[in-house]
This record gives structure tokens, C-alpha cells and sequence, in this order.
């Protein structure tokens, strides 16, 4: 199974890796965009990050890391947006889904949000649900507030 229980996320977190989400396009005028969440352990705390990326993958190339800011400069790599940071994993669960919209069920270890994305290709990238007919989250009507930028590990 691909989705994390809570306790394999908390604990996935509590071991030092990062678990992510997919959450699902991002559209601002004529550009098409992606964005993901990540809750990644930095020494004694969890730092929840938002990245959002220019929808430029393709059966053969879907590493979200290396697609292009959705809102910086052309052709830089998105670094991320940080939003909050936690001292317990399960606080840091809730606070990026209270944050973005993301959904508890659908957290994955680092790197599956690829996979995630791949299906969402696969089904030609849907507006409304993700492939399997989830609805995309729905973040909060008040966009998050970033602490600070975050910076690449």
C-alpha cells in the first residue's frame, strides 16, 4: 500500500524521513502548475514545506525536485516554501493539513510523491480528483503565511 497510517507516518518522521503529499494542479492565468507538501525532521523539529512547481513532467520525467519554481525566477529549481515548524510529528501532521488542505490518509514516504504525480499524468492530469477519484485538497479560504524560505538539503 502506498498511503501511510498515521503511525507509519509519525514514525517514518520520528526515524528522521521526510513524508510527503501530493496535492494535486495549481493554475494562475495561462501557466500550469503542481504542488506538494512535505514534512521533513531538521535535527529537533519538523519543518512543514510547500512546494509549488511548473507542471513541465512527462511519462519519462516526473522528479518533482528538479521541475522549475512555480514563482521564482525561470528555470529555478523550487527549493520550497516554509510555513511552519513543529516539536512532535503528529502536531506537524496536523498543522500541514490544517495549513494546505492535505488529507491524513494520503501522506507517503519521500520520493513516492513521484509516483503520485506519474498517476496523475497517467489519467491526463485531472482538475476536479486525483486519478482514483479523491478530490484534490482543499486549502483553507486564507492562503498560508511562510515563516521563512526554506532552504534546500
Amino acid at each position: 500500500m502506498r498511503y501511510l497510517a498515521e503511525s507509519f507516518a509519525c514514525g517514518a518522521l520520528r526515524r528522521g524521513r521526510p513524508v510527503e503529499q501530493f496535492l494535486g494542479p495549481l493554475r494562475a492565468a495561462d501557466r500550469l502548475g503542481i504542488h506538494y507538501i512535505e514534512v521533513r525532521p531538521v535535527r529537533y523539529r519538523y519543518e512543514i514545506i510547500l512546494h509549488a512547481c511548473e507542471d513541465v513532467g512527462h511519462e519519462s520525467f516526473c522528479d518533482l525536485a528538479e521541475f522549475p519554481s512555480f514563482h521564482g525566477e525561470d528555470g529555478e529549481e523550487d527549493s520550497g516554501l516554509l510555513l511552519a515548524t513543529s516539536d512532535e510529528p503528529l502536531d506537524a501532521l496536523r498543522t500541514a493539513e490544517n495549513l494546505t488542505g492535505a488529507v491524513r490518509g494520503r501522506w507517503v514516504n519521500e520520493g513516492l510523491v513521484q509516483d503520485e504525480y506519474h498517476d496523475y499524468l497517467q489519467a491526463g492530469r485531472p482538475v476536479g480528483a486525483a486519478h482514483d477519484g479523491h478530490p484534490w485538497p482543499k486549502p483553507p479560504a486564507a492562503p498560508p503565511t511562510p515563516v521563512t524560505p526554506a532552504s534546500s538539503t
